[in-house]
């Protein structure tokens, strides 16, 4: 919850000095969607999500300056502006957060298209199919009489978080892939209506992968391009956000994915045959993982063998293979997939949608 004695654009300032990892940790505590570079009260420039985004994808790491994210002549408006023109420079403009500065350049306010606009989100026809088939062996003895997706996590089945969260993004239309113990997940969610949704149910007789459930659709019914998301992964990331990424790049399939960082324990040797040439102390890898959340475009579908198992990467690899639009959201946002003890330990404390 922001404090309201402090001007909300306060909660979205940063130092000139800090990281894009200051900049990210300030983008998801503050829910302002905008980063404000400030020196003193003096706006130097501003970072949105595309940004970080953009910053990613072309080998920015989090431990860069701010700046490699940062654009320095940002659209802003004086005081004197009223809010009705405001909100029509941003609808025009397609900007979503406006920096209000005085004279000076000092930051004075700033205006959020959201909250001008004052209008609830749009229904969505694209639905999401969540992945709740799995057997979660390394949760026992958790899962022995309960499938992973039905665990409590913070009061609530972790399912139910992904579903609430969707909901709030516009989405009402579910399916959901079952196998293990298939029938408490169906018997809990039911047809939806008790959550303000609609839910459908698709059974794997065997266990068909992370794509292979796709094929059990009925191809007629996907007109519109859908999210796929695990049925373990809580993140905070935007499925709309994620979707409108994938329809903007005319895509027929978009994987999210996580930076990762890894730090090899060890000092590592570089050699040349028997010839010792350097070294490097502890050399640290970055490297983009799999986050689980996907959107599929309907012809995606085609691509698969009914009833025949099949994972993500592959139906990937066939889209690539046979020219079609394949790329990759990267993601800032809080991730965790709850595939072990530790994770879902963590789950209970980590903030959730």
């Amino acid at each position: 919850m922001l404090d309201n004695e402090c001007p909300k654009w306060k909660h979205a300032a940063v130092p000139v000095g800090c990281t894009v990892e200051d900049a990210v940790k300030n983008l998801n505590a503050s829910k302002l969607k905008i980063v404000l570079v400030v020196d003193k009260d003096r706006l130097v420039g501003t970072i949105t999500d595309g940004d970080i985004r953009r910053g990613l994808l072309s080998g920015v790491t989090l431990q860069d300056s701010v700046f490699k994210v940062t654009t320095t002549e940002p659209f802003v408006v004086s005081p004197s502006l009223h809010e009705q023109e405001a909100l029509e420079l941003m609808r025009v403009n397609k900007v979503y957060q406006l920096p209000i500065v005085d004279e000076n350049r000092e930051i004075v306010g700033l205006h959020m298209f959201d909250q001008l606009a004052a209008s609830p989100i749009n229904k969505l026809d694209n639905a999401m199919l969540i992945m709740a088939g799995g057997k979660g062996t390394r949760l026992r003895p958790h899962t022995e009489n309960c499938p992973k997706p039905l665990l409590d996590v913070a009061g609530k089945p972790m399912l139910q978080h992904i579903i609430e969260k969707a909901q709030s993004e516009g989405f009402q239309k579910f399916i959901i892939s079952l196998h293990y113990l298939g029938h408490m997940i169906q018997d809990f969610f039911g047809n939806g209506r008790k959550f303000g949704v609609e839910i459908e149910y698709i059974t794997e007789e065997s266990p068909l992968g992370t794509a292979g459930a796709l094929s059990l659709l009925d191809n007629s019914d996907m007109g519109v391009p859908f999210i796929v998301t695990n049925g373990d992964v809580l993140t905070d990331m935007s499925y709309r956000g994620l979707l409108e990424f994938h329809l903007k790049n005319k895509a027929a399939a978009t994987m999210a994915v996580r930076a990762h960082r890894w730090e090899n324990p060890f000092g590592v040797v570089k050699v040349e045959g028997v010839d010792l040439v350097g070294f490097e102390e502890k050399p640290v890898v970055y490297s983009h993982i799999n986050a689980g959340v996907y959107v599929l475009s309907p012809s995606s579908l085609n691509y698969l063998q009914s009833n025949q198992y099949c994972d993500m990467p592959t139906l990937f690899t066939r889209l690539k293979d046979d020219s079609c639009k394949t790329i990759v959201y990267p993601m800032h946002e809080s991730w965790l997939d709850v595939g072990r003890h530790d994770d879902f330990e963590l789950a209970q404390t980590q903030h959730i949608n």
